[in-house]
């Protein structure tokens, strides 16, 4: 495989150009820091999509759809909101062959938009808790892009919500944090996260606190998986969210803003993958089985067919690959590529034995099983295919943690993972000295590992790492 891909160790950068490349899952689109998503990358999106969306409609929360383009003004209303987005803003001046009275923003979030339009659908608090969420794509400035990672127009969903109480808001948010985010990346991805709040620094233009979830990548640098914005009466106060409480008096909303994307794809790939190309965990895998014909015959052909309808007929994700014209070797490597969890390959010899090779793309076994006894033995490799990349995920960050006592050393132990240090003996001046050496703090924690309420606690916990 060293002829296919750049190896991790040689030059990570160049290894996941290489694996985006060679595994067919997206390219640069024709103006600088567009993406095409090709079909082998969004099956993988796909996927995220379905499972997050169950997560998301678990919590009351309805799908909806709001416009791309947003009035500048309404920036304007929220003066921290369009400090922070200002810089990232893709604007619209002309349409229809004329200069516009007002210019348009193509939408790099859509709390401005939503908040307009949440203003006029709250009037009672019969009418809160109002959870809406969105499928869309977004755009943002960038100058330096990385396919998956930082994109100038990205995929995503984003969930806007108001409620009565700044109660109900918090336990609202940090649901969203715990419940969808953590749950699908470490029961789907198999990727652990650090759960934590953001510091000031970090925290979401106009936020009143931002929680995040965090992954550590095979190269030791961490990578935002997921954020949930608590949001105050901020957005509420500048849009006159307003519903007539309980006691019958006017009262501002309390909001909240979270949001996962395409970038989840690049912390799939940096997160497993290896020298061979993906490794996808079968509770995500579009192909969970890939049913391979070693030759061209048709008693292969209908052997492999009826594996396929059966595996098929299990409720597993299954892929026929039949191609007579294709070498097999060729097709092995794809598919090595692609990080099917399992293939099975049929050839002669082995339907003369009555049995089948399965091949375990994780665990790098290969095991002869009689045909019969096929679907026993693809369910234990799948199994065994997510609990090992999970083992693997969690070995690694723990063994690439180190606590430390100052800055300094977080900012050495930082080249290779995380640093775990008191956020007192960090504070602001040591988050900016820090920063002067590309060393971000990810989250704050308590003690304990738990999510603080905010930053006032005392006690918290700093992890500082280099990052995407």
């Amino acid at each position: 495989m060293a002829n296919v891909l750049t190896p991790q160790g040689e030059d990570f950068p160049r290894w996941y150009q290489d694996v985006i490349a060679k595994a067919q899952l997206a390219e640069n689109g024709p103006a600088k820091g567009q993406q095409v998503i090709r079909p082998s990358g969004f099956a993988l999106w796909e996927r995220m999509v379905a499972e997050l969306d169950d997560r998301i409609k678990e919590t009351g929360t309805e799908n909806a759809s709001f416009p791309l383009l947003i009035p500048e003004s309404y920036f304007q209303r929220e003066a921290n909101h369009v400090e922070g987005f200002a810089p990232e803003l893709w604007m619209v001046t002309h349409g229809g062959g004329k200069e516009l009275e007002e210019k348009l923003a193509v939408r790099p979030t859509s709390e401005t938009v939503i908040g307009e339009y949440m203003a006029k659908w709250v009037n009672s608090y019969r009418d809160l808790p109002l959870l809406l969420n969105q499928w869309c794509n977004v755009m943002r400035y960038e100058l330096r892009t990385r396919l998956f990672l930082r994109s100038s127009e990205f995929l995503w969903q984003e969930g806007h919500t108001v409620h009565e109480s700044y109660e109900d808001a918090h336990a609202f948010t940090l649901r969203i944090l715990h419940d969808v985010y953590a749950d699908f990346i470490e029961n789907v991805l198999a990727l652990p996260v650090l759960r934590g709040i953001k510091t000031e620094a970090e925290r979401f233009a106009g936020a009143l606190n931002t929680f995040a979830v965090e992954s550590l990548m095979r190269d030791g640098k961490a990578l935002q998986m997921g954020t949930s914005h608590e949001l105050g009466q901020n957005f509420a106060k500048a849009f006159d969210i307003q519903f007539q409480g309980k006691d019958g008096k006017q009262a501002h909303g309390w909001t909240t803003s979270w949001g996962v994307s395409t970038r989840m794809v690049g912390g799939l790939i940096m997160g497993h993958g290896d020298d061979a190309g993906l490794r996808v965990p079968p509770n995500l895998a579009p192909v969970q089985v890939c049913v391979m014909v070693v030759k061209d015959t048709d008693e292969v052909q209908s052997a492999a067919k009826k594996v396929y309808d059966e595996l098929k007929g299990d409720g597993l994700r299954v892929r026929l690959d039949h191609r007579g014209d294709v070498a097999f070797g060729r097709r092995a490597v794809d598919a090595e590529l692609k990080g099917y969890p399992v293939r099975i390959e049929i050839g002669p010899r082995d339907l003369k034995n009555g049995e089948a090779t399965v091949v375990s793309r994780v665990e790098g076994t290969k095991q002869t099983i009689p045909l019969g006894m096929l679907a026993e033995a693809v369910a234990a490799a799948l199994q065994g295919a997510q609990e090992q990349l999970w083992n693997e995920a969690l070995e690694f960050r723990e063994s690439h943690t180190a606590d430390v006592s100052t800055v300094e050393d977080a900012v050495e132990a930082a080249q290779t993972g995380y640093a775990r240090l008191p956020w007192d003996a960090c504070g602001v001046e040591g988050e900016r000295k820090a920063a002067e050496s590309a060393v971000t703090v990810r989250v704050l924690q308590r003690e304990d590992g738990s999510v603080p309420d905010s930053l006032d606690e005392s006690g918290l916990i700093a992890y500082l790492a280099r990052s995407y």
